[in-house]
């Protein structure tokens, strides 16, 4: 089969495949999106589809990797078009997605990147780069020391980050007199808007520092006169395997080079501040609203909180995907008692329906068509577990609530860390801190000397009252599983896994 997606050759898709309702040569850019891997592909750029095919063919979007050409390369060919699978266990429904219009690989033409977000035509600029590429430092704080700040503070018309291009792009509009883009965030960060707004505004406090005395501050136009609504995103988006692309292009009988497997659940919630219009999202589910940040707590602590113990336990009792480990009776116990614990962390009157999530997250976990790696998940955690573990234990120490069962995926991170390369393959998932978590857990310190300088090192709880109290009940988790593994530390929360 030699044939690929395309313009061309989407005519010839059997009759079952959802293509494009629009015609894609009508429709111009509006939104820049800056990360263009698959959840943007399964969530954001779906949701644009389906407002182009009402018509608002003002919005199409412009995807920049900012870092590997691999999404550009299999997609440019296919003029922007891949296919989106929905799975679960009734079936599998095919849609071609057209919103793309084109493709960018930020390295390799930073200045091409930047054009497009200083066009008068671009009003959104979107963003899912994963929490690493945010650049804080321990405290929070915009880590001014990491090479690639450094380099686009000294050379702000070649950026690396997110940040350079985004400060440099909003400089050239501000001086053509174009005003400035939307700045929203859709990664899973908590107050995610706020939390780019603030970065940014200290890297252009950094670049106002260095610049003529002629030059006109950036940094109080960032943070007065640019919008950065926050938003929380949900849609279980498993990695594309080899064996997918064969049994899509079988049922396309055209090559795609990239397809996008997904859940039928999908959700967004945005607050509505938008200086230069969006499009009509909430005509297609999504919620549009004054204040993002209950709903983006209940998701990082009940669907992130879970998926995180689900991928560490998973991992350490020999369970490859997320639906095969959460159909393990223990780790099901464990999930639950899981929730019990995050559940009063959330805000009280903002209208959540835990009973109806959970039972929701409970259903969607056990979706065995997706086969979501627990290793996929597993990646970074050090900068996933304090919005998604450490930021519910804490309220949980400080109302004097019980937390043993936040506690232990914490400790069971360390534990699938230290595994890796004996128990586990050698780089199984990765973390930005590796290189320094490796020299430190090949050391076998005692477990409380263990969880402590692991503390130190990721920024966990940091000058937290209740840090040392946290630590001394990750430690005691940490101790269970050196000795015998899952099943001990599962014993001594009294569940049996038996």
């Amino acid at each position: 089969m030699n044939s690929r997606l395309s313009n061309t050759t989407i005519a010839s898709l059997p009759g079952a495949i959802v293509i494009p309702r629009y015609d894609r040569g009508a429709v111009t850019p509006g939104i820049v999106h800056l990360g263009v891997g698959a959840f943007h592909r399964a969530h954001q750029a779906a949701y644009v589809d389906a407002c182009l095919a009402d018509g608002e063919t003002g919005w199409g979007i412009i995807g920049v990797s900012l870092r590997s050409p691999d999404t550009r390369d299999a997609l440019s060919p296919q003029d922007g078009l891949y296919t989106l699978a929905v799975r679960d266990s009734a079936g599998e429904r095919l849609q071609v997605i057209g919103s793309i219009l084109s493709l960018l690989v930020a390295p390799e033409d930073p200045g091409a990147v930047l054009a497009a977000l200083t066009d008068p035509r671009i009003r959104i600029v979107t963003l899912t780069i994963t929490e690493k590429a945010y650049l804080r430092a321990a405290d929070g704080s915009l880590d001014e020391n990491h090479p690639d700040i450094v380099h686009d503070l000294a050379n702000p018309g070649s950026p690396r980050t997110a940040h350079g291009f985004l400060a440099e792009a909003l400089a050239r509009r501000r001086a053509a007199g174009t005003p400035p883009f939307t700045v929203l965030c859709c990664d899973n960060l908590p107050a995610n808007g706020a939390t780019l707004h603030r970065l940014l505004v200290e890297f252009a406090k950094l670049r106002d520092a260095r610049g003529s005395a002629d030059d006109r501050p950036l940094a109080g136009y960032v943070a007065d006169d640019v919008a950065f609504p926050s938003s929380m995103v949900d849609r279980i988006v498993p990695a594309t395997t080899d064996a997918d692309r064969t049994r899509i292009a079988q049922e396309l009988g055209l090559e795609d080079a990239w397809p996008v497997m997904t859940e039928p659940f999908r959700q967004w919630v945005v607050e509505d501040r938008f200086h230069a219009g969006r499009p009509a999202w909430e005509k297609f589910g999504v919620t549009m609203v004054e204040d993002v940040g209950p709903f983006e707590d209940m998701k990082l602590r009940l669907l992130n909180g879970a998926h995180s113990g689900i991928a560490y336990l998973g991992l350490l009792t020999g369970h490859a995907t997320v639906d095969r480990a959460f159909a393990d009776p223990t780790i099901r116990q464990f999930v639950d008692a899981l929730w019990a614990e995050a559940i009063p962390t959330l805000p009280e009157g903002a209208g959540l329906d835990t009973a109806a999530y959970t039972a929701e997250l409970a259903e969607r976990f056990s979706n065995t068509a997706l086969a979501h790696r627990t290793a996929q998940i597993a990646n970074d955690g050090s900068q996933k577990l304090p919005q998604r573990i450490i930021a519910s234990a804490l309220e949980c120490l400080e109302a004097g609530t019980e937390l043993v069962h936040l506690t232990l995926v914490v400790a069971a991170w360390i534990a699938a860390c230290t595994a890796r390369g004996k128990t586990l393959p050698e780089g199984h998932f990765t973390d930005p801190l590796d290189a320094a978590l490796t020299a430190l857990l090949d050391q076998q310190l005692p477990a409380n000397e263990t969880v402590t300088a692991v503390f130190d090192l990721a920024g966990f709880a940091k000058d937290h009252a209740e840090r040392c109290t946290l630590i001394e009940l990750v430690a005691v988790h940490l101790v269970h599983l050196r000795r015998e593994g899952p099943v001990l530390a599962f014993a001594a929360l009294g569940i049996d896994s038996r």
